[in-house]
């Protein structure tokens, strides 16, 4: 019977004296102690009770614990609660344990509870269910379990399929449900055996993927095959982060080594910023680099449109760290700095993490910083990008941009960041710090002490904090190595803040240069969250841990970056206490300071307690084997010491402060210190006296091991180091972060299992998903049970609790989200599906991370002569102990193979790739009191050596070294076939390798294999006699780590090393069957690294084989340990007959070399290769002389094939045989595939052969011939295709025609396919078929309407005259088309995203997120804007012919042109190491231009027997010849945008360059003054003989006045593959034919040619031409029209248009058919030798041939540049009104102005022209009358002004502007003696500005205000326009106010219309305009007394005058009232 028992013992530290019950419960059943009476402190119960139980103990059930004080009268007063969880007790069956109850409030009492827990099963053996082999079935056998998951949190997987010793076979599941505790562990899949009880099983068998189908079935019974996921039977092969065989180890350290960085920032415009009048500058400033913009005079929207570029080479961490700062500065010049209106701030990281790392054409919102109450003060729009090595950056395309003037809804924020930012303080509190090391010497010290007498601490530390571009300052507390400071940094930045992270640092305060002393990152990201139910920035107060250099102070510290933050630290450096908090301002209070500058402050002291209670931690650490030391060590003793914070550091832990505070705090006490001595340890007077800890093991001499690496002797005696240590006990953090990191772990480790199965082509992906999803949600949910514990536990902080509860809330989210994706797994769906799985893999290790920190890391340190050599660091939570498994640290009390690697820098590059040394290291790290299970990981079979002085042994002491007594001894077989890709170490571009493989304390190597980077070594490597320690089953579960290294061994010098890899072996106890599934092994693929880098791949199998021991040392071992339990020995039939035998050597010329074995060996088939030998290219000199006979050398798998020697490389560098072939064996299996080599070598004279360079084929897979298929006739190719390109051309993205037309029936001919396709070009539109005839009506009648609507393009309604249109309007059109097709793509991602998003949520049942994509819709729609009111206009813009403009190279569409003829880099020289691996363009020493093909044998026969079969050419028929011929090349350059620029000022003056073999072509005297997007316009014609001359060099080169012009950038061309193409891309074909006009047809060949050519090529029927225009080629029939006008307007009939139709659907026909080339302009980015791997600008091209045989072809396109077209823009001022009044008069004290407008156009400064002044205007009128004239140069389609103009007087020639035309009026009061006051001012977009008011009283600020909204109106279209328009400023709030209107007429009339009716100046001649009528008030005084007086008496007092009338009126009739009454009453009275 199962049952529970529970021995309460005693209760002890009770308060107070009594009676005392206790209440113990378990599954709701409670049973009451008896009373323990009058106890004082402690109450002795010793009671047992007892749950007999039905169903197993599950682990997450929970037994309470309640202490009463008792009363007779009253009812009982609960003392304390203890509640645990019984998992541990599930687990082992038995647990003893003291620990503290908890008070009504959840925080922990002192009282303690004592208590033995035991758990009898039904069996009586416990199957402990913390891991995954196969449950130990009771006896009663009533069926197995099957488990669709893997353990959830073991960190392991598991596939041997069956306990040990027991098979599957036959034996078909039926479910158990035996209540709760089954169900449960199905759900957790978690189980093991009870002789396994304490270790994780790590062992999964690798079995065959059929086989293991057949099991996945067997297993599954009658269940969904789909349930059993793989990882309960396998965990699947060749994987990396297989934990099997393939651990993951990283060896360098990858942060820390400087990069490229290029930062590219376009400053376009400024608009509305606040001030008037100004002259605005922008600063851009990146760290301490500032660039500046140019001044432009007088204008609040000042137009820049000025590029930056900025270059670093610095390391990731401090670049993204850099803050990018926007200044606009006011009137700044030579001699002022100017004034500051605003700033905008934002670090390189946020920008990096954009999609494509940049902000396109977005607004900065300016704010002042020294004014935070002020609001926005204008607004910058910008581009940034951030571009690393290597990036490639997407630039949307840049022709006429329609200037999106929607400000706020192109903020430059990060997405979900508020438009409205708020103010906020982030207070960094800095209480206080501990544990700092020494920074001065100490001579300085001893003298002082000497002169002074005092001893002082030698650091003077304080705290440098910096976040935002700003830094704060705590004071420097002298001398003190545990300084208290209690000061809050306070800054005032926008929240959120664009800035990711906060700098704190430590440092140490010196007279010559202040040093940090360690460093800590805050991501603010971890300590708040943003979601609605997020939380503001919080931490701590909390201990923050800082790391860096070793403690030691030398002068110059070699690692002083690391104390800086960079790299990952090397020794604990102190820790720092602090807290940070974050309130957001009211900007409205009035009390608040308004500037943002740092302040500092004083804060209280916070209490001791507040971070949490402090208990004392053991850790434990065994050294089980130290081997792999490098031999520059080997010869000096050794010792490892481990440290956890200063304590165990014996070197230079303890800065002891000078006053001695707490000892206990500060590491060890002082008598210990001086008594330290290794190994030595006090009597320990009581069980909890203290333990003195010991942290280093003995010194010991290394054994060598082989020429590389030493080992030490550690066999039967294993050293153990321990440390006592005191910490604050925050535990709960770490072991929530475990959690996590362990179910990610889980994730990661499926995720890689799915990809793999994807990437080997195995079976049911899916159904591994499922499994992992499964695991995932099952772990997530587990996560949150038990996450929520010891909630009210001492020193939880603000961010604790906000913490747990978003992660559970995420947690909770995420396994809901992952039921529900769970579901929709299908067999299509896996590869997105585990896309998005991926971003919950990021999300978890996100959350993972803890911001706070608890305990040190602790660090293994290998010191030789008292120095440190080499580390590793290991992260405390790592080997934390916790009772419930699910948080204990996933190393903690485990073996792990631990690499010692050089600290710092050292550790970079050839010195970090040697292991220092490799340690089986175990550790265990907890509470003090609950280390009675420290040694539980041990492997078993040990005995424990306690230090030799201790008197009585105490149990309780730890062992110094632990003596095994059972060892087991193996024989290992590395089966090493072959290794590929390796690192090319020699100069001649390969390599000699052998393999180094070390296991234990052994190694051995394979034969060297001389000059290849793919060597099959097809070697075993016997080891034998392998002596390993532990228990048999626990070695078979986890085996030591197999190290193989691979070297280049050179003639000379020591070998050199290539690369590293790791793998487990395959294990085979004696009492097993060696036989499928696990044996033999398989072979797999093992990444090579070489430092982070991977340098190639390791083919091989290792298998560990158990030697059975004979009974001689049986008897010899039970004599030996006759005191000692008796090891479980197995019997065998002694020596090695047991296992598999070795076949001997196969091959006598190698020597006693073994092969690898059959069964292991792959299995092989015999192959033909053929090889396509077209011609080597671009041979580069070999020791200085030329290449002049070349030949190729093909081999694979030992066979191989050489080409025909190239007579004379320099006449021809063709070969003269086409094709060759050679048979060779391969396996099956392709992925195994071996490499094929190619090697080109040169014959010299005398029978000598030079290697010229090398190219080794990885992967022969695509090209591999497969018989085509004849039903299916290239549908599959024309869809491929068609998805691919079709979607640019027609928009829509059904394809026009689509395989299921095939099978309707149509009333035509059987098998004939009608492909009706639009001749109306309309058709490649975005909106698919647009119907014209509908649209034309609606067009007249909408007109009016979309001329106002229509933007951007070309002006069709004005150019609809063919004469008007020239290329340039076919190119804008094309990129409006471009433009619009990605918008379109866009959206549909967007949308596509949306659904599924809503799709989760939907199943979720989150509201939320509905109504979140609600909002996004909205935004989108808004985007759509432009897009969806372009359908209507599009009826009227179809009438522009199109080309197609990629925004890529245009190989990259086609698959670089290799349909037929490949092109392989020769490579030659040592490989780059690291990052350079750019580099290798530098090594490639040529190309081999050629093929492969090839085919299992025997081939079918029905290929050789086509018609035409030239058996010559083998597979490849029908290729053209490879003579040389003659071509005409023409090179067409539009422009190039984004210019690195190349001189001071942050330009360039570029022009093209182009070469094609040894002609070069240079536009120099055409080059574009200070440009970075210049326009060129050109075509270059050039005449070349392919093969000699075929690779094109563009290059854009800066012109210089004096010295060399510098390469901006170039791009390289291979023209021959264009050439020889399939897809034609000599010239591109049109859309529409057309034989004059600006679509003139370019090609030589009219479109029935060339139809008829591709035909006849292809072997099909040629065209026929029917009635009615119709065209059929290959049974699919095309219509199109049959008419064609020429020059003079006169229609013929033409089959051309048909042909062109077929032409442009060619990839429909089937067979033959693919999309050819269509009529394009190409963007090729610009790249600089100096610059690898980053853009250097972009280029927009395209190039056509001609083939000299054929006709020639006609002249050249025109496409030089629009020349923009000559305006003048007259103004008329006519009158203004309500001019605000500024002068007060001198005598009178009246308002008045003297009024005058001033007027300019943007860029046009100089020419600004001003009115005559209107004097002494009281009521704001003014008079003028005044023309002002605007010569101009405007180019309609960009739709901006040309300026040229000298840049300064030391300009050498004039720079062209381009702006958009923008007229500025201002209006200004002119003062005679001091500066004329500004007033206020209109800008109007001249092709976009408001229509202006009737009369002045229509106008009003509105105008303005609501521009969007107003129908705006084009000067250039209306020509002339008249009105009031309203003069506006802002006030000192930064509101608008009308400042005055004004009366103005616009009159735009081209320079040919000025010339015929010229104007004059102002009022003169011609055409002079009349005097305005002023009222004369200049002079009044004395000309009109009486007018004036009406003028300033009426005119002020006015309403002062009418009121006195009044009065007086009034006054009178009250008198005469008064008066006349009486007599009134009188007569009244008298009644007369």
């Amino acid at each position: 019977m199962m049952s529970l028992m529970v021995h309460l013992k005693t209760v002890a530290h009770l308060r107070g004296k009594g009676d005392r019950i206790a209440k113990v419960t378990f599954r709701g059943l409670p049973f009451f102690s008896r009373v323990a009476e009058n106890c004082e402190e402690v109450a002795n119960f010793n009671e047992t009770f007892r749950w007999p139980i039905a169903s197993r103990l599950d682990g997450n059930e929970m037994l309470e614990i309640q202490v009463y004080n008792y009363s007779k009268v009253f009812s009982n007063r609960l003392v304390g609660t203890f509640s645990m969880v019984l998992q541990k007790v599930a687990e082992e069956g038995h647990l003893e344990l003291t620990d503290t109850l908890i008070d009504d409030n959840n925080t922990s009492i002192k009282t303690s509870v004592t208590i033995e827990i035991r758990y009898q099963s039904m069996d009586g053996t416990v199957g402990v269910w913390s891991d995954g082999e196969f449950l130990d079935v009771p006896d009663d056998r009533d069926g197995m379990f099957a488990f669709e998951t893997d353990s959830l949190l073991s960190g392991q997987s598991h596939g041997s399929g069956t306990s040990p010793g027991r098979s599957l076979q036959g034996s078909i599941p039926t479910f158990r449900k035996a209540g709760k505790g089954v169900f449960s562990a199905m759900k957790l899949g978690k189980i093991k055996s009870s002789r396994d009880d304490h270790r994780k099983s790590d062992e999964p068998a690798v079995l065959d993927m059929e086989d293991l189908d057949r099991r996945a079935m067997r297993l599954a019974g009658a269940m969904d095959p789909d349930t059993i996921s793989l990882a309960s039977v396998t965990a699947v092969t060749t994987n990396v982060s297989n934990k099997r065989s393939k651990p993951d180890i990283k060896m360098e350290p990858s942060s820390g080594r400087p990069v490229d960085y290029q930062i590219s920032i376009t400053v376009i415009e400024a608009r509305q910023l606040i001030g008037l009048n100004m002259d605005p500058v922008v600063c851009v400033e990146i760290g301490d680099d500032k660039k500046y913009t140019s001044m432009k005079e007088s204008t609040n929207c000042p137009y820049y449109n000025e590029y930056f570029v900025f270059d670093f080479h610095v390391p990731p961490d401090v670049m993204f760290d850099k803050i990018i700062k926007l200044s606009v500065i006011h009137s700044k010049n030579l001699l002022r700095s100017g004034t500051l209106v605003g700033t905008f701030k934002m670090d390189v990281g946020t920008v990096y993490s954009q999609p494509e790392h940049q902000f396109y054409h977005k607004w900065a919102i300016m704010s002042d910083p020294d004014d935070i109450t002020a609001g926005c003060k204008g607004y910058i729009k910008c581009d940034i990008a951030v571009v690393g090595k290597g990036d490639n950056i997407k630039t949307p395309h840049k022709a006429n941009e329609t200037d999106e003037d929607d400000i706020e809804g192109n903020l430059l924020l990060p997405e979900g960041i508020p438009a409205e930012r708020q103010w906020a303080r982030f207070y960094v509190r800095i209480y206080r710090a501990e544990g700092l090391p020494k920074m001065n010497t100490s001579i300085m010290a001893n003298v002082k002490k000497a002169f002074i007498g005092e001893n002082r601490d030698l650091v003077d530390p304080y705290v440098q904090v910096q976040f935002a571009g700003q830094k704060g300052k705590t004071s420097v507390q002298k001398s003190s190595y545990e300084p208290i400071w209690n000061e809050q940094v306070i800054f005032t930045e926008l929240f959120p803040p664009l800035c990711k992270r906060m700098k704190v640092q430590i440092r140490d305060s010196d007279k010559v240069n202040d040093v940090a002393i360690g460093t800590h990152f805050i991501d603010l990201r971890k300590i708040s969250n943003d979601g609605d139910k997020g939380f503001l920035p919080t931490l701590g107060p909390a201990w923050a841990n800082m790391y860096g250099s070793t403690r030691q102070y030398t002068l110059m510290d070699e690692h002083q970056d690391l104390n800086e933050g960079l790299g990952e630290g090397v020794s604990f450096r102190s820790r720092l206490l602090l807290s940070i908090a974050v309130e957001i301002l009211d900007t409205t209070s009035p009390e608040i300071i308004s500037s943002t500058d740092v302040q500092i402050e004083n804060v209280s002291n916070i209490s001791e307690s507040a971070t949490g209670k402090m208990d004392e931690f053991f850790l434990f650490g065994a050294f089980l084997e130290a081997t792999m030391i490098d031999r520059k060590i080997g010869d000096k003793a050794i010792s490892f010491e481990i440290t956890i914070g200063n304590y165990g550091n014996q070197i230079d832990g303890v800065s002891k402060p000078s006053s001695t505070k707490k000892k206990k705090k500060d590491g060890d006490n002082e008598e210990e210190e001086n008594e330290l001595i290794q190994n030595s340890s006090e009597d320990e007077a009581d069980e909890d006296g203290d333990l003195v800890s010991v942290s280093t093991t003995p010194l010991m001499k290394p054994v060598i091991t082989d020429r590389n690496y030493f080992h030490l002797p550690y066999f039967e005696k294993k050293p153990c180091v321990y440390i006592k240590s005191w910490w604050q006990d925050q535990r709960r953090r770490l072991y929530n972060s475990n959690m996590m990191d362990k179910i990610a772990d889980k994730l990661e480790e499926g995720l890689n299992d799915v990809q793999e199965i994807i990437k080997t082509e195995k079976a049911f992906p899916e159904r591994r998903l499922r499994g992992v999803l499964e695991e995932l949600s099952v772990g997530c949910s587990r996560f949150v049970t038990l996450a929520n514990k010891d909630v009210n536990q001492a020193g939880r902080t603000k961010l604790d609790r906000e913490r747990l509860k978003s992660c559970m809330r995420e947690m909770d989210s995420m396994a809901q989200q992952t039921r529900q994706i769970r579901t929709q797994v299908k067999k299509n769906t896996v590869k997105e599906k585990v896309k998005l799985v991926q971003n919950f893999l990021q999300k978890l290790r996100f959350l993972a991370d803890e911001p706070q920190h608890s305990i040190p890391d602790v660090f293994v340190w290998m010191m030789s002569n008292n120095k440190r050599i080499a580390y590793a660091r290991v992260p405390s939570k790592d080997i934390l102990y916790s009772i419930v498994d699910e948080e204990t640290g996933k190393d903690c009390g485990k073996v792990k193979a631990v690499f010692l690697k050089l600290p710092g820098k050292k550790g970079f590059g050839h010195a970090g790739w040697t292991v220092q040394a490799k340690l089986e290291l175990y550790l265990w790290l907890g509470l003090n009191k609950q280390r009675k299970d420290f040694l539980k990981g041990l492997p078993n079979g040990f005995e424990e050596v306690k230090a030799i002085n201790t008197g009585p042994v105490l149990q309780s002491i730890p062992p110094v070294s632990l003596v095994y007594d059972m060892k087991q001894v193996f024989q290992l077989r590395a089966h090493m076939y072959q290794a590929r890709s390796l690192f090319a170490a020699d100069s001649s571009g390969l390599s000699d390798p052998f393999a180094r493989v070390f296991f234990s304390t052994h190694s051995q190597v394979t034969e060297v294999l001389s000059e290849t980077l793919c060597p099959t070594w097809d070697q075993l490597l016997v080891f034998d006699n392998v002596e390993l320690f532990g228990e048999a089953s626990e070695l078979r579960d986890d085996p030591p780590i197999i190290v193989v290294e691979i070297y280049d061994q050179d003639t000379v010098g020591k070998a050199e090393f290539i690369g590293r890899t790791f793998a487990k072996p395959t294990i085979k106890m004696c009492d097993e069957h060696y036989g499928p599934p696990r044996f033999p092994p398989q072979l797999e693929y093992y990444q090579v690294y070489r430092g982070n880098c991977t340098a190639g791949e390791l083919l091989a199998a290792f298998e560990l084989l158990q030697i059975p021991f004979d009974e001689e040392s049986i008897r010899r071992a039970l004599i030996a340990v006759h005191n000692f339990a008796v090891p479980q020995i197995k019997v065998g039939q002694g020596g090695r007959a047991d296992l598999p035998p070795l076949e001997g050597p196969t091959d006598s010329e190698h020597g006693p070399i073994l092969p690898v074995p059959l069964g292991i060996r792959p299995v092989l088939s015999r192959y033909r290769i053929e090889v396509l030998f077209w011609g080597l290219r671009d041979l580069k000199r070999i020791n200085l002389a030329q290449v002049d006979r070349p030949r190729v050398d093909i081999e694979c798998a030992g066979r191989g094939v050489q080409s025909v020697l190239i007579q004379n490389y320099k006449k021809n560098p063709n070969f003269s045989t086409l094709v060759k072939w050679f048979e060779v064996d391969l396996p099956e299996n392709e992925l195994l595939h071996p490499p094929l080599n190619i090697r080109v070598v040169d014959c010299r004279a005398f029978g000598r052969y030079i290697l010229v360079g090398s190219h080794a084929v990885t992967s022969l897979r695509r090209f591999i011939y497969s018989t085509p298929d004849k039903t299916s006739n290239n549908w599959a190719t024309a869809a491929k295709l068609m998805n691919g390109y079709m979607v640019l051309t027609n928009g829509g993205s059904q394809p026009r025609s689509s395989p299921s037309l095939s099978s309707r029936t149509f009333s035509r001919p059987a098998g004939d396919i009608l492909v009706n396709v639009d001749a109306d070009p309309s058709i490649r539109k975005m909106d698919t078929v647009v119907k014209l005839d509908a649209t034309e009506e609606e067009s007249d009648k909408d007109k009016k309407k979309k001329k106002k609507k229509k933007k951007g393009g070309v002006e069709e309604e004005d150019e609809t005259d063919e004469r008007m249109l020239d290329w340039w309007s076919k190119y804008f059109a094309s990129i409006e088309t471009l433009k619009e097709t990605l918008r379109a793509q866009e959206a549909a991602q967007a949308e596509a995203e949306e659904r599924e998003d809503l799709e989760i949520a939907a199943e979720a049942g989150g509201s939320k997120t509905k109504e979140k994509n609600k909002e996004k819709k909205g935004f989108k729609d808004k985007k759509k804007g432009p897009t969806a009111d372009g359908t209507e206009k599009k009826p009227v813009k179809a009438k522009v012919d199109e080309l197609l403009v990629y925004n890529k190279e245009l190989e990259s569409e086609y698959g670089n042109f290799e349909d037929w003829l490949h092109t392989f880099n020769l490579y030659r020289g040592k490989a780059g190491d690291d990052d350079e691996h750019a580099l290798d363009d530098d090594r490639i020493v040529g190309r081999f231009k050629g093929s492969l093909c090839m085919y299992k044998l025997p081939l079918s026969e029905e290929i050789t027997r086509e018609a035409g079969f030239d058996p010559n050419m083998g597979m490849f028929q029908s290729i053209p010849h490879n003579d040389p011929i003659n071509v005409l090349v023409r090179v067409y350059v539009v422009r190039a945008t984004d210019l690195h620029p190349a001189d001071i000022n942050g330009k360039a003056d570029p022009y093209v360059v182009i070469k094609l073999g040894k002609t070069e072509v240079k536009d120099k005297e055409n080059y574009i003054s200070k440009q970075l997007n210049p326009v060129f316009g050109k075509s270059f014609d050039i005449e070349a003989t392919f093969p000699m001359e075929s690779m094109l060099t563009v290059s854009v080169y800066d012109w210089d006045l004096v010295g060399t012009d510098d390469l901006i950038g170039e791009t390289k061309i291979d023209l021959e593959n264009r050439f020889y193409s399939k897809y034609r891309a000599t010239c591109g074909i049109s859309s529409n034919y057309s034989v004059h006009g600006y679509n003139v047809w370019r090609d030589p060949l009219k479109p029935t040619q060339i139809l008829a050519k591709l035909c006849k090529d292809g072997k099909t029927d040629a065209p026929q031409y029917g009635p009615g225009g119709k065209v059929k080629v290959a049974n699919r029939i095309f219509t199109g029209a049959t008419e064609i006008e020429d020059e003079n307007g006169l229609k013929k009939q033409t089959e051309e248009h048909l042909a062109l139709t077929v032409l442009n659907h060619w990839e429909e026909i089937p067979r033959v058919g693919c999309k050819l080339v269509p009529e394009h302009v190409e963007t090729r980015p610009l790249l600089n030798v100096d610059k690898p791997g980053i853009e250097q600008g972009r280029i927009e091209m395209w190039v056509d041939m001609f083939s000299m045989d054929m006709p020639a072809p006609g002249p050249a396109i025109e496409i030089s540049p629009r020349k923009p077209k000559r305006y003048e823009l007259r103004v008329i001022i006519w009158n203004t009104d309500e001019v605000i009044l500024e002068d007060d008069d001198y005598f009178t004290g009246e308002k008045s102005s003297d009024i005058f407008v001033r007027g300019w156009l943007k860029g046009q400064q100089e020419d600004k022209q001003d009115t005559d002044v209107h004097y002494h205007s009281l009521t704001g009128e003014g008079n003028f009358n005044w023309r002002f004239v605007y010569p101009f140069d405007y180019l309609m389609a960009e739709e901006k002004i040309v300026i040229s103009k000298k840049e300064s007087m030391f300009s050498w020639d004039e720079t062209e502007y381009k702006i958009p035309p923008r007229l500025t009026l201002q209006v200004w009061d002119a003062d005679h003696f001091s500066a004329d006051d500004f007033l206020g001012a209109i800008e109007l977009d001249l092709n976009r500005f408001p229509r202006g008011a009737k009369t002045a009283k229509q106008c009003s600020l509105n105008m303005i205000r609501n521009e969007h909204e107003l129908p705006t109106i084009s000067i250039f279209k209306q020509k002339r326009v008249k009105g009031w328009w309203p003069f506006v400023a802002r006030d000192e709030n930064d509101e608008m106010e009308l400042t005055g209107k004004v009366e103005a007429e616009l009159h735009l009339v081209t320079a040919e219309e000025a010339e015929k009716s010229p104007v004059g100046l102002g009022r003169n001649e011609p055409d002079p305009l009349e005097k305005p009528n002023r009222p004369d008030t200049s002079l009044m005084w004395f000309l009109s007394p009486l007018k004036s007086i009406r003028y300033f008496i009426w005119h002020n007092y006015r309403w002062l005058i009418l009121k006195v009338l009044g009065l007086v009126l009034l006054l009178l009739m009250l008198g005469l009232f008064l008066y006349s009454i009486p007599g009134y009453l009188v007569k009244k009275i008298l009644g007369v």
